[in-house]
């Protein structure tokens, strides 16, 4: 039993290669986001991925948001979903919450696209939104909120 929870534990690091974002505000309002994946197993030599796609996988804007993505890349290429969704807030007057439902529930599912993003505006509220089983995230605030979460 001890050898066999080894080796399935060494498989289990091996294969973890997920996407890291991080989403900012600092106290002058200033947001910030990053993202980093492995990309996706057995791609195509050559495939270049959402994440490092300014306005696809990430994307920041001090007079709406900052987002980071996580998911199936092409599908957040054609939506251009960072970007999308500070747009809506920008431009139709959304709200963050409303503005990443739209494109993550609605926009990304219309065309079959899974996946997520964390997101904070420039007031503090912060999104962690997915059509996915899952998206590991968490979120922490200086009124001392965290949370911590896989599944919805």
């Amino acid at each position: 039993q001890t050898a066999y929870n080894s080796e399935m534990e060494q498989q289990r690091r091996k294969d973890k290669y997920g996407t890291v974002g991080a989403v900012a505000l600092d106290v002058h309002g200033n947001v910030a986001a990053a993202t980093s994946t492995g990309g996706i197993t057995n791609k195509r030599y050559g495939r270049l991925g959402d994440s490092c796609i300014v306005g696809i996988g990430n994307y920041a804007n001090n007079k709406t948001c900052a987002v980071s993505c996580t998911g199936h890349g092409e599908f957040f290429i054609r939506s251009v979903v960072a970007y999308d969704v500070s747009c809506l807030m920008e431009y139709k007057g959304m709200n963050l919450k409303d503005a990443c439902e739209k494109v993550v529930l609605d926009k990304l599912v219309k065309i079959e696209g899974e996946g997520g993003l964390i997101a904070v505006d420039t007031l503090g509220s912060y999104e962690l939104c997915f059509n996915s089983e899952g998206m590991y995230r968490g979120a922490k605030t200086s009124d001392g909120i965290n949370v911590v979460g896989i599944y919805k």
